[in-house]
């Protein structure tokens, strides 16, 4: 059942994000390093700005995992209640 509140109670696996994120790190710091010595500065700065959006990823998944169980609620903490009715404000009552 889906109650709308999916993504404030989403949960992330983090660890699997940290390791991804490493790998991604790596590859793209490969490819901004083999484009650069290739002479070929347009996929350099493509792998260069991937590169920053990892790393960005990299540092808030860590955060995350430091900041521990509370904002990584488990399966034992129920959703949020559903928005009962349209969600949308009355005009004129």
């Amino acid at each position: 059942m889906r109650t709308g509140s999916e993504p404030t109670t989403a949960r992330s696996p983090l660890r699997l994000r940290f390791w991804l994120s490493v790998w991604g790190l790596i590859w793209a710091a490969a490819g901004t390093a083999g484009f650069a010595l290739a002479a070929r500065p347009g996929w350099a700065a493509v792998c260069g700005a991937l590169m920053l959006i990892v790393t960005v990823d990299l540092f808030m998944v860590l955060r995350h995992i430091r900041q521990g169980p509370h904002f990584q609620p488990g399966p034992d903490v129920p959703p949020y209640d559903p928005v009962r009715g349209s969600g949308r404000p009355r005009h004129g009552h």
